[in-house]
């Protein structure tokens, strides 16, 4: 069920989804990697990012007093984790960091609202 207030934020939603799901998978790659203790910001970074994605998601779909101000935050959060993974050349921290920039430009988007 969709309401016209929510749905102004599905683009927005939908993006903070898709990146929470990028930073898992790109979390659980990442620990698998050779080179583990060079990626600890990255993965400490992974998390925080699909963390405040699925809470970004969760203040949208209520229409959270706050929605914007977190949306805005999730941008500044998704923008240093798109740059963390960008750091390592491999196929799904390339990935990740590219929906990360995605997700950081519909939040700001949205909390330019």
């Amino acid at each position: 069920m969709l309401t016209g207030v929510t749905q102004n934020h599905q683009s927005c939603i939908d993006s903070c989804s898709k990146c929470t799901q990028a930073c898992y998978e790109c979390c659980t790659a990442c620990l698998n990697e050779p080179d583990l203790n060079a990626r600890k910001n990255c993965v400490s970074m992974l998390v925080e990012c699909a963390m405040m994605c699925q809470m970004s998601v969760s203040m949208m779909s209520m229409n959270g007093k706050f929605s914007k101000e977190h949306c805005s935050l999730c941008a500044q959060i998704c923008d240093d984790c798109a740059k963390e993974c960008g750091m390592f050349k491999d196929q799904h921290c390339q990935e990740c960091s590219q929906i990360c920039k995605e997700c950081s430009d519909e939040c700001r988007r949205m909390s330019g609202m």
